[in-house]
């Protein structure tokens, strides 16, 4: 059973999206502003948390980066605003994924979803022993952790999967459209921005100088890819 951490200070919206997702078999904790939801995070145990942008207290943005300090769990932020600033600012503080409010519960659960069965060891899981090594990096794709230097570096499920679509295919250069439609889905309403940040941020954590980059390289004009 999926645990799901709801934080929202509209008690309407929490309310709904607690009923949908408990009829589809998943555990639903809730929090009404920033503060609770470190409270509630900090209790362990979520597989996911659907964060609001606007609330009270601490908004979404101090709570996704103060949770994204120690915890990969996957993220999913909810903005009223349609302003691009808000979903760019949302990924860029270590958020997978964004929906912008008013939505459509299906939609919401469709997210939650298929975030559940990227990031699920059961479903996710690959033969023993299975992995990527090259210089000081280490991927286990069985556990889906990350070491460089023998040292585990955190990372959310995206860049996560974007750095194992590109480990696991050396050389080959996936366009930002690529990369947008095999890691994300080709439903999903974001730009090529949300690449370029997530590949930025996997910079900052798995290179020595993310300027220059040893591993995920940039080929000018066309994409990224692993060298």
């Amino acid at each position: 059973m999926s645990r799901i951490l709801v934080v929202d200070d509209e008690k309407l919206i929490v309310k709904g999206i607690k009923y949908s997702l408990e009829q589809d078999g998943m555990q639903v904790e809730t929090a009404g502003d920033g503060e609770e939801a470190l409270e509630k995070f900090s209790a362990g145990g979520f597989d996911l948390i659907l964060l609001d942008v606007m609330l009270p207290k601490l908004d979404g943005f101090a709570v996704c980066q103060r949770i994204r300090e120690e915890s990969g769990v996957p993220i999913i932020m909810l903005t009223a605003k349609g302003d691009d600033m808000d979903k760019i600012l949302g990924l860029d503080n270590g958020a997978d994924d964004y929906i912008t409010k008013p939505f459509n519960i299906l939609e919401v659960k469709a997210r939650i979803k298929a975030i559940l069965r990227r990031t699920s060891p059961e479903v996710s899981q690959k033969p023993q022993g299975s992995g990527i090594v090259s210089g000081d990096l280490r991927l286990d794709t069985e556990n889906r952790r990350i070491y460089v230097k023998n040292r585990e570096i955190s990372l959310t499920a995206k860049e996560f999967d974007v750095l194992e679509l590109l480990a696991s295919n050396p050389g080959k250069v996936y366009s930002r459209v690529e990369l947008l439609h095999t890691v994300w889905g080709r439903d999903y309403p974001g730009d090529e921005r949300t690449v370029d940040v997530h590949i930025r941020r996997l910079r900052e954590k798995i290179e020595e100088s993310p300027s220059e980059p040893r591993y995920v390289r940039t080929r000018w004009g066309i994409g990224y890819y692993f060298a």
